[in-house]
């Protein structure tokens, strides 16, 4: 499930904590508390160390399995990776990696026709209509089914039981399609009466409508639109979008233990899905129908710094590849794993993976990949989650947690707000976990690259915090080339900020409950690029004073 703006917002219709939220300036999750007062990663420190220490950076490639990237941007282009391999366009698989035409990354979401995947169900849908024929309606003698049977059926029970949605979900859901009617029709007369398709909350605030009509749609959408904490920069027709988005995937979900969802990937792909060997599919449209999600997390990374347009990415020196795994629902265990491989075999020593889902029916599928990731040195930043939920108690995949060990290549990410202005350290919306969660890292109102003609607005949501830790393991890796994935992970998390005590927070979810930030995560903080660069710099007593809970063995996980 892609973690995007969406699934930000809505747990905030019911909340207090944005409707008297203020605001933070463009970047603020750059800047540093001390100096400019706000709970950023002190980048601009970071930058200034590394030109004291007159350090000479290497260009590193970063892989961001995502819904697409929009190649043409303006702040992206410079630095989006190019395989020297290929010749663009000619049809030919130049390089010889099975891969036509891969020059900016792979789509596996795509058709050999040339079409794409752009909606499809979440998981949990799909495994029980594939495996209902074999489990319902039948005496299941659990002792006597093989090993991975039983798995299977355990697995069919939960997604059973969670597609029986409560009462509360489905007034929930009504409440969202009343108020995206409410704003549909507040916003064609504000277009009609303003002569402009396009116009953000903040422009519309400044508009003073003539007619009676005018003026009860701007109440209406201003006030919809502050309810759900939405930012002031965003577009009407994206707002619009996000909701439809969303109230046509919940309608899906309810329904999808009666309707087996439609097989968009059978239909476009064309895959064996179920046989690994069959890999060589997709094509090379690394936009894809819907790039938002992907192009934002992409210039959080990596948006060309100091050029006077647009936003400052966090690392400067540095290759963006796209691998496309991200539909609008469920990502495919099958893709996710391919994706990994992909961005290995090709140079990456990053991988950012802004998404996450409550199944994962070929995990060990994806355990592989990440394993062979860690055996090529390449570490794998990965988002918490938006549901508000204990990791500790409830998985969210892909994760770390294998067979046998826990993989150390891995680093989970939740998101942080700056206390002054939402009121609490922790997003509301994060997903958290003294156990599973290893750092925070700002994800509330992030600046970045849009798709479509140039542009620029903010998002919400784990998925915005994750690439500000690829952005500084990037930024790591490049001025540090001699530093593993290892070590570049213990960096990060021995040099959190520790915020003080004082400083309000909340325990994510729908109760806006006191409870200690340091109780969050693994570390207990929020990442510092200056205190990371600095650390990095200090690589022999690194590895002497790395807390032991960041280099003890793990414990087998049974």
């Amino acid at each position: 499930m892609r973690f995007s703006l969406v699934l930000a917002i809505i747990p905030t219709l019911f909340s207090v904590e944005l409707l008297c939220a203020q605001d933070v300036p463009r970047g603020w999750h750059l800047l540093d508390q001390t100096q400019d007062h706000h709970y950023g990663i002190s980048l601009s420190k970071a930058y200034q160390f590394l030109k004291e220490k007159n350090k000479v950076s290497k260009p590193i490639i970063v892989a961001i399995l995502d819904s697409g990237v929009d190649t043409t941007h303006e702040d992206l282009k410079q630095h989006l990776w190019k395989n020297t391999g290929e010749i663009p366009n000619n049809g030919i698989d130049d390089d010889g990696n099975g891969y036509i035409d891969d020059v900016y990354g792979w789509n596996f979401l795509g058709g050999k026709d040339g079409r794409n995947i752009k909606k499809c169900s979440d998981e949990r849908s799909r495994i029980y209509h594939r495996f209902k024929a074999q489990f319902l309606g039948k005496e299941i003698d659990s002792s006597s089914l093989s090993t991975s049977d039983f798995a299977n059926y355990q697995m069919w029970k939960r997604a059973a039981a969670e597609l029986n949605f409560s009462t509360e979900e489905q007034t929930e859901l009504l409440f969202i399609e009343i108020t995206a009617k409410a704003l549909k029709r507040h916003d064609k007369v504000l277009r009609k009466e303003m002569g402009t398709e396009v116009f953000t909350t903040e422009f519309l605030e400044k508009f003073e409508p003539q007619t009676k009509l005018a003026k009860e749609a701007k109440l209406g959408y201003l006030t919809c639109i502050k309810m759900m904490g939405i930012d002031p920069d965003e577009k009407n027709a994206h707002t619009i979008e996000q909701l439809d988005e969303y109230v046509e995937g919940k309608k899906a979900a309810f329904e999808s233990k009666d309707n087996a969802p439609f097989d968009y990937r059978a239909d476009i792909v064309k895959d064996n899905y179920l046989n690994f060997a069959d890999r060589y599919y997709g094509n090379a449209d690394v936009m894809g129908p819907n790039p938002m999600h992907g192009t934002h997390v992409t210039g959080i990374i990596g948006a060309v710094r100091n050029n006077g347009i647009g936003v400052n990415g966090i690392a400067d020196n540095l290759q963006l590849m796209m691998v496309r795994v991200v539909p609008d629902g469920d990502e495919y265990d099958k893709d996710v794993a391919l994706g990994i491989r992909y961005a290995v075999d090709n140079g990456a020593k990053i991988i950012n993976m802004s998404f996450g889902k409550s199944f994962s029916p070929e995990k060990i599928w994806v355990d592989s990949a990440i394993r062979y990731a860690a055996s090529k040195d390449v570490l794998i930043v990965h988002s918490a989650g938006n549901d508000g939920n204990d990791n500790d108690l409830k998985d969210v995949f892909p994760n770390p947690k294998q067979w046998n060990y826990r993989a150390e290549n891995f680093i989970n990410i939740g998101a942080s707000g700056d206390p002054a202005t939402t009121g609490s350290l922790a997003a509301d919306f994060s997903n958290f976990g003294k156990n599973n969660v290893d750092v925070f890292a700002p994800g509330v109102k992030i600046y970045s690259t849009l798709p479509g003609g140039n542009e620029y607005g903010n998002l919400d949501g784990t998925s915005m915090s994750t690439p500000v830790v690829a952005g500084i393991a990037a930024l790591i890796r490049s001025n540090y080339p001699e530093l593993t994935a290892l070590q570049v992970k213990q960096i990060i998390e021995a040099s959190v900020s520790i915020p003080d005590s004082s400083l309000p927070n909340f325990k994510p979810g729908a109760e806006r409950q006191s409870f200690a930030f340091k109780n969050l995560s693994k570390t207990g903080g929020i990442v510092n690029a200056y205190l990371s660069i600095s650390l990095a710099d200090q690589t022999k007593t690194i590895k002497k004073e790395v807390p032991k809970s960041l280099t003890k063995p793990t414990k087998s996980i049974k």
